[in-house]
């Protein structure tokens, strides 16, 4: 199934430092710019790759930092430049998305957008494709929809989402009403969650029509609403550097999901569609050594020359040989070791999700070159 879905665009946020995947992914070269998984593609490009075939040429808004912009339309020549929306600086993914909702509106009316982090890995082009166009029927009828991730375990790195009964809108047969999210749970709860068969992982993708997506944030945050639709209103004449320089930093700084996913989801006005395909957010080192494949004599995994990599006794290491130089891991076994030209990281896969304590030291120790 990859037909062009008629009135669908899908918006990329492509933002945020990656900072448990320091010093691979910095502010300055987040990871969605970097190939972490051995493809030849970056995890940008990946996602761009799955969203042509559903909206076709002109069809992918890409939402990223002005520091960023030059790289994101280097990577992607098919993305017409007017379709990269630069924000001046982070105001999470609530302004981003809306951001890019109103321009959509301006410019083409009320289309169904699909907002699509740039940083995930999907396995199952197919299963995907299915999951968008049942989300587009639903959100046509009007409900802000998300998509529900099957959980393959009980994992506390992912929040939830629950599903209720089936909508039952023509077209969306998979599509269920969402009952609520819930953010990360301990290992307990997040067993007690997958016994029940009502919840899935919330991905964060969201698919609604761009009126429906904007008349709900001028409910929840009229202030924010307002700002959005100024820029807006402006951002294909010469005036838009004057009101962005302006309304952009009097922007909330909030995410999508507590701005409008959870509070619409109390009100009834939310839907889940089951994604069956493989997905991960490459959220840390141990998440990215599971999506690598295992080296030949299967001691261990490698993002990059493997000819660079020595390992004795040391099982189950993730190497990241970025400097050039040759790397000996010696009787550590699942040991994380990432050398770069300036900065060398030695974890190990169980630590992966304190590396952001790492940045946070060298930041309060003013080595912002580092990060």
């Amino acid at each position: 199934m990859t037909d062009v879905i008629p009135g669908f665009h899908a918006v990329v946020p492509a933002g945020g430092a990656g900072t448990r995947l320091w010093p691979l992914s910095r502010a300055g070269a987040p990871k969605f710019l970097h190939d972490l998984t051995g493809t030849g593609r970056t995890l940008l490009q990946g996602t761009v790759d799955r969203l042509l075939p559903l909206t076709g040429d002109g069809g992918v808004m890409v939402v990223t930092g002005a520091r960023h912009r030059a790289a994101v339309q280097a990577q992607l020549p098919e993305v017409r430049p007017q379709d990269v929306l630069a924000e001046p600086s982070p105001r999470d993914s609530m302004a981003a998305i809306g951001l890019a909702a109103a321009v959509l509106e301006q410019r083409h009316g009320d289309v169904v957008l699909g907002s699509f982090a740039a940083d995930q890995v999907i396995d199952g082009a197919q299963e995907f494709g299915r999951a968008v166009r049942e989300g587009v029927e639903a959100a046509r009828a009007g409900y802000v929809v998300t998509v529900g991730i099957a959980a393959t375990g009980p994992s506390t790195a992912f929040g939830y989402v629950r599903s209720g009964a089936p909508l039952g809108v023509e077209g969306a047969p998979g599509v269920r009403h969402a009952q609520g999210f819930t953010e990360k749970p301990d290992a307990e709860t997040a067993a007690e969650y997958l016994a029940t068969g009502e919840y899935r992982w919330n991905a964060g993708m969201f698919i609604v029509r761009a009126r429906t997506l904007l008349d709900h944030l001028a409910t929840q945050l009229p202030t924010l609403h307002d700002g959005l639709r100024e820029i807006a209103a402006v951002w294909d004449t010469p005036q838009r550097d004057e009101v962005l320089d302006r309304v952009w930093p009097t922007l909330t700084r909030i995410a999508i999901d507590h701005a409008i996913a959870e509070p619409v989801a109390a009100a009834g006005g939310v839907a889940v569609v089951p994604g069956d395909f493989t997905w991960d957010d490459v959220g840390d080192f141990a998440s990215l050594a599971e999506l690598l494949p295992a080296q030949s004599d299967a001691s261990g995994r490698t993002l990059g020359e493997e000819s660079l990599v020595l390992r004795i006794d040391a099982d189950g290491t993730l190497v990241v040989p970025s400097s050039g130089r040759a790397v000996t891991v010696i009787g550590v076994p699942g040991a994380v070791v990432v050398d770069t030209p300036d900065a060398l990281l030695v974890t190990t896969l169980e630590r992966a999700q304190q590396v952001k304590a790492g940045v946070d030291g060298w930041r309060e120790r003013g080595r912002d070159d580092l990060l």
